[in-house]
């Protein structure tokens, strides 16, 4: 009970204790209100995901509702998945005011997904040191045969074709970028019409394409942004939240802590922080691995491993069972994000101290729980099981006394026992002994 009390206190102190970490950022925050005629500012920087199409969605609501002057999307990102990517080109295109990508700041990029997005763009920019390319398809499930990597990059360069083309934009270039991953400097783009200028900053930007007539949404409109008052905005602590935990190397610690949180209330019962912690983990785990090429092989070598971990305890395997989990582990590990791009999987740096912690952590704690639950009571009448007395009278199954830890009982045997005789208990009935010949 007392267990159960402080399970629930410590849940209460966790959840009062989120309220006031978070609590501050959404009530306080200064609420950021883009209006007519002003420029709203946008960072995407990382993997193109849901999370970056929602919020680069959203934004571009918000800007046309109030007939902004534009939208500027600040991009740094080496790709991600062709769904979200198509997603947030269909918002370019379908846009009401004009759309400028700006690939910034200094060393950022535009690879592979970020592409399609710079050249779906009105307006397509670069800063000093930056560069963009390298859009060949790839499977982010594992490699691709011949006929299905043609077929995909055939797709893909249709696609950017028409991207290109639409927006007067360098068509061979495009399909080169597809088809030999090809990759250029900020001014090489300039030179070859791949973007339309190159800015240092985004005040230069307003500066620069200020007057330049685009077509939106089949309607030639001019770019008001000189004296524009310039709004910048930042993904919302919900967007944020959702992208950290869609990084392969977060979804996977939060993998683990999930097995490791409900573990541990399955073998202590009430305790229920651990059990809370565990199971939002996995939820948000779950949530990521929809976003992130999940190999449902490496989910179960993982969950086979945890399993050798937990029978290293029972059965007598002088380790063998423990190296087979931590192999099957980082097998698993290794397994669980199939894909060739470096940024949607887990790298060793992590896997190799996951496994070693992960194995520690079942066999000690599991071998501590086990030796617990066989541990003899020290109190009440299951503390008599097992101790030795002397019988006082002659003992049957009729009944008879016996004398245990110095203390009177009265007992029966299934075997006679005389007067006098060592006995063993053998369990106790509610205030009657059974007891047997030593």
């Amino acid at each position: 009970m007392q267990t159960r009390q402080t399970g629930v206190i410590a849940s209460l102190l966790l959840i009062i204790i989120l309220v006031c970490a978070f609590a501050p950022g959404l009530v306080f925050a200064e609420k950021l209100e883009v209006k007519e005629g002003e420029v709203l500012v946008i960072t995407v920087s990382g993997i193109i995901n849901p999370v970056s199409a929602e919020f680069i969605h959203k934004s571009l609501e918000k800007a046309s509702n109030v007939k902004a002057a534009a939208l500027v999307i600040e991009l740094d990102t080496p790709g991600g998945l062709d769904t979200s990517m198509r997603s947030i080109v269909k918002d370019i295109m379908a846009a009401g005011i004009p759309v400028i990508v700006y690939v910034a700041p200094p060393g950022a990029r535009a690879a592979s997904a970020g592409v399609f997005i710079t050249l779906a763009a009105h307006v397509a920019a670069m800063a000093p040191g930056t560069n963009i390319g390298a859009a060949h398809p790839v499977s982010i499930g594992g490699k691709m045969d011949n006929v299905l990597s043609q077929k995909a990059a055939n797709d893909a360069a249709a696609y950017i074709k028409s991207i290109a083309e639409q927006r007067g934009r360098n068509v061979a270039w495009a399909q080169d970028a597809v088809r030999q991953s090809a990759s250029i400097t900020e001014n090489d783009a300039l030179k070859n019409n791949v973007v339309d200028l190159v800015a240092k900053d985004v005040n230069s930007l307003l500066k620069a394409v200020n007057g330049r007539t685009v077509n939106v949404a089949g309607v030639d409109k001019r770019i008001e942004t000189e004296n524009a008052i310039v709004v910048k905005e930042q993904m919302g602590l919900r967007l944020k939240i959702l992208n950290l935990i869609s990084d392969p190397s977060v979804a996977y610690i939060l993998m683990l802590l999930g097995f490791y949180g409900l573990f541990f209330e399955l073998t202590n019962p009430g305790v229920l922080l651990p059990g809370i912690i565990g199971a939002i983990s996995l939820v948000l785990a779950f949530y990521a691995f929809q976003t992130l090429p999940v190999n449902y092989a490496g989910l179960l070598l993982i969950i086979i491993a945890i399993g050798l971990f937990l029978l290293e305890v029972k059965v007598t395997s002088y380790g063998l069972l423990t190296v087979s989990g931590i192999v099957s582990l980082t097998l698993g590990s290794l397994m669980l994000f199939e894909s060739p791009m470096p940024f949607l999987r887990v790298s060793l740096s992590i896997i190799i101290p996951a496994a070693l912690i992960t194995a520690f952590f079942f066999v000690i704690t599991f071998r501590l729980v086990y030796k617990a639950h066989k541990r003899k009571h020290a109190t009440g009448s299951e503390a008599l099981v097992g101790l030795e007395g002397t019988a006082k009278s002659d003992v049957g199954p009729q009944g008879g006394m016996v004398q245990v830890h110095g203390e009177f009982w009265s007992a029966y045997s299934d075997a006679s026992i005389v007067k006098d005789e060592k006995v063993t208990v053998e369990a106790v009935s509610g205030l009657k002994l059974r007891v047997k010949k030593k």
